[in-house]
């Protein structure tokens, strides 16, 4: 069992500069957790702070109960793979794989055993005597996988690895090691800014900003029930209109939609696939542009007052730029004061 628990950590940088602020999370036993936000939220701050490669200005980080808060990264049962892979390019593979078990004072012959095992696991077997330059962005990036799973770690830490990589190996890659983190069962936390890789691999994400977790949950649950404008605005595409609530009616220059809630300013949020269109000379919307995408098309829609809108279609062919449509929301929510105040 292994169990990562972050309690109150903090990170403040010279110059008073808050960038990770009284952080809570706990990783249970084999889970995979994704941190997501935008540049600077903090995520990478926090997960070096978990491997030991920043020390933190408060709060406490436990591994099965472990206090490993200012523990070097050698002495935590951590393995990193970073972005940048890390590679020594002066080494072959089964070298690079080889040198922390050698550090350990193991045997050759079960350093060797290992090293094929976890070569083998990331689909990469007859590749040790291979150097790392001659080797493709994605066998690079396995090898660094390789590389933190052949120490056994406790805690398997995720800085942004696939970033680099073009969009078809990142999300072939992303299958694989979600693969591997399920049959190992190994706690896993794993640094994004790419929704459909949190979206895709974790069992929960915590969607971060400006050091601060917005909402903590299950991918599907952030996606249909974002818990704050920014999180509805981050994962995902949403329409976010901001408008007035009279009398049980949420207005904007021609969107309307039943809203019950006190009279007031409310912010209005309705994805694209929900937001249903109907051709009418007097509607409130007009059609601005058509992207097909072959499986479906999203029609950019502008309100009167040039508020711009998505909606997410099955026949694109039937809207042309120029055409005026009526709006009918089918799953809306409103939030107000930074909290979903209602959801249909």
């Amino acid at each position: 069992m292994s169990v990562l628990k972050i309690s109150d950590v903090s990170k403040v940088f010279t110059g008073n500069t808050v960038a990770v602020d009284k952080f809570s999370l706990e990783v249970g036993d084999g889970e995979l957790v994704c941190l997501l936000g935008p540049s600077g939220s903090g995520k990478s701050t926090l997960l070096r702070m978990v491997g030991g490669f920043e020390r933190p200005s408060g709060g406490l980080i436990t591994i099965d109960g472990e206090d490993v808060t200012h523990l070097p990264p050698e002495k935590r049962p951590t393995g990193m793979v970073f972005q940048s892979h890390a590679l020594w390019t002066h080494m072959n593979v089964f070298k690079n794989l080889a040198f922390g078990l050698k550090l350990r004072r193991l045997p050759a012959a079960e350093v060797r055993r290992k090293v094929e095992a976890v070569l083998e696991l990331v689909g990469l077997a007859g590749y040790g005597g291979r150097l790392t330059h001659q080797l493709s962005g994605g066998q690079q990036q396995r090898v660094a996988l390789a590389r933190s799973l052949v120490l056994e770690p406790k805690i398997l830490l995720l800085d942004e690895p696939f970033a680099s990589l073009d969009q078809h190996l990142r999300e072939r890659l992303r299958e694989e090691v979600r693969d591997i983190q399920q049959r190992l069962g190994i706690t896993t936390l794993f640094v994004t800014h790419g929704q459909d890789e949190a979206l895709a691999m974790a069992d929960r994400i915590v969607v971060m900003r400006d050091g601060h977790t917005e909402q903590i949950d299950r991918p599907d649950m952030v996606y249909r029930e974002p818990q704050t404008p920014f999180v509805a605005g981050f994962i995902g595409t949403m329409n976010l209109v901001e408008g007035q609530v009279r009398d049980g009616r949420f207005e904007r220059a021609g969107l309307v939609a039943a809203m019950p809630i006190p009279d007031g300013p409310a912010t209005l949020a309705v994805r694209p696939e929900a937001l249903d269109l109907e051709s009418a000379a007097d509607g409130a919307a007009r059609v601005h542009r058509v992207t097909d995408y072959g499986t479906h098309g999203l029609v950019d829609l502008d309100l009167g007052d040039g508020t711009r809108l998505k909606s997410m279609v099955a026949h694109p062919d039937q809207f042309k730029p120029g055409q005026t449509v009526a709006l009918k929301p089918q799953a809306i929510a409103a939030y107000r004061d930074n909290a979903c105040v209602y959801r249909s």
